[in-house]
C-alpha cells in the first residue's frame, strides 16, 4: 500500500476531491497490521468529530407489508410465505411513548411501503408523539410522493432514513424490478428539501456488484452529504430470488466499508445495524470500535419481530423490548462508551445553515 495513503488516513475527510476508485480499493483490500491501522484511524476520527457518546434509537418495525418486490428483501410482496402484520396507529404511539421509558431519546419508526399508513395517518401518529414531549423522530417507509414529506415535517418529523442501496444504476435495476433510481434519488432531494435530516446508505457486497461496486457506492454516498448513512452486510435471504448468492470471500470487507465512512464523513451519524449481528455474533460491538456511534435497539413487540426478517438469522426476535433494553447498556458499557442523552440530531456543520 503506498504509504502516504496510509498516513493520510485521519485526513482523508479534508482532501478537495473524493479518493479516487483506485484508492478506495486499495483500503478494501488492506489486511494485516495495515488493517489495524485503518481501523484505529476510523475510531480516532470518530472520537474526534463525533465523540465517545453512542446515540440510542429505539426501533419500531410497524408493519411488513411492502408494495416493491426487491430481489433481496424478505418482505417483497412476492414472498407468499411471509405472515403479514400491520400495528395499529395507537399502538405505534405507545411503543414511542415506551422508547423513552427505556432512555432512549430518538425512535425509528420502519416499515415496507405501505400505502395502508395514508399520509394523514402517519402525520397523525407523529403529531400525537411529538405532543407529549422531546422525542426526536426518524421515518422510514419508503417512496412517498414529494409534497408528503413536508407534511411528515411540518407534523414533527426530524429524519428520514432511505437507503439506495447501490449507485450501480445496472445492478439497481436487475435487483429493483419495480422501482427506478432516478425516482428513489428524487425522493432524497425532496427529503431534504423538506428541511429532513437526510440518511441513507447501502447495501453492502450486492451480488454482481464486487469491490468496484462498493468504492463507488462509498463515493456516492459521500458526495449525497448525509447527516446519517446506514449501512450493513447483503445477506442472502433463502425466500428470494438472491437465495443461495455467496457473501463476500473477505468478510472484513463489510467492517472496512463502514471504517473508510467514517473517513470520508466525519460528521456523520453512522449506525451498528442489526445485520451485522447476524453476520457475526459481536457484529455490532465491532462497528462502534470501528466508527459507528449510532446503536439501535428493537422495541418491536415480540410477537411481531419474527415477520419483519429481511435477511436471514435475524438476531433479537426472540427477545422483548425490555430485553433488548438490558442488553443494549451492557454491550455499550462494555465497549467503555457512554449513552448520549440529546435528541441525536445531525452533527454537520452546514446543518444549521440548512435550517436557516
Amino acid at each position: 500500500m503506498p504509504a502516504a495513503l496510509l498516513a493520510e488516513l485521519d485526513q482523508l475527510h479534508a482532501r478537495p476531491e473524493l479518493p479516487a476508485v483506485d484508492e478506495l480499493l486499495t483500503l478494501l483490500a488492506l489486511q494485516g497490521e495495515e488493517l489495524a491501522q485503518l481501523y484505529a484511524a476510523a475510531d480516532r476520527v470518530r472520537q474526534r468529530f463525533v465523540g465517545d457518546e453512542v446515540h440510542l434509537r429505539g426501533i419500531v418495525e410497524f408493519s411488513n407489508h411492502c408494495r416493491l418486490s426487491c430481489d433481496y428483501c424478505g418482505i417483497r410482496s412476492r414472498n407468499r410465505n411471509v405472515q403479514r402484520y400491520r400495528l395499529e396507529p395507537e399502538e405505534i404511539v405507545e411503543l414511542a411513548f415506551k422508547a423513552r421509558v427505556y432512555g432512549y431519546p430518538s425512535v425509528v419508526l420502519q416499515s415496507g411501503e405501505d400505502p395502508w399508513y395514508t399520509v394523514d395517518k402517519l402525520c397523525d401518529i407523529l403529531a400525537q408523539i411529538k405532543s407529549d414531549g422531546p422525542l426526536s423522530i426518524t421515518l422510514s417507509c419508503g417512496e412517498r410522493p414529494h409534497e408528503e414529506y413536508r407534511r411528515f415535517r411540518a407534523s414533527g418529523c426530524d429524519r428520514y432514513l432511505m437507503r439506495f442501496e447501490t449507485s450501480n444504476r445496472e445492478l439497481f435495476d436487475r435487483i429493483h424490478p419495480d422501482d427506478d433510481f432516478d425516482r428513489r434519488l428524487g425522493c432524497l432531494e425532496a427529503i431534504r428539501a423538506a428541511g429532513i435530516q437526510l440518511g441513507s446508505g447501502f447495501l453492502i457486497g450486492l451480488p454482481g456488484g464486487g469491490l468496484e461496486t462498493i468504492a463507488g457506492d462509498l463515493r456516492f454516498a459521500t458526495g449525497l452529504k448525509l447527516d446519517m448513512i446506514g449501512c450493513g452486510p447483503f445477506l442472502p435471504n433463502p425466500e428470494t430470488p438472491l437465495a443461495g448468492a455467496p457473501l463476500l470471500d473477505d468478510r472484513e470487507v463489510y467492517y472496512k466499508t463502514i471504517a473508510i465512512l467514517r473517513l470520508l464523513n466525519p460528521y456523520a451519524h453512522i449506525p451498528a445495524t442489526t445485520a451485522f449481528d447476524a453476520l457475526f455474533a459481536d457484529g455490532r460491538n465491532r462497528v462502534l470500535q470501528r466508527g459507528a456511534n449510532v446503536f439501535m435497539p428493537n422495541i418491536t413487540p415480540q410477537r411481531f419481530r419474527a415477520g419483519y426478517r429481511l435477511y436471514p438469522n435475524k438476531p433479537c426476535v426472540d427477545e422483548d423490548g425490555d430485553a433488548c433494553a438490558l442488553c443494549t447498556r451492557g454491550r455499550i458499557a462494555g465497549l467503555g462508551r457512554q449513552i448520549a442523552t440529546g435528541p441525536g440530531h445531525s452533527l454537520r456543520p452546514d446543518w444549521a445553515e440548512r435550517q436557516g
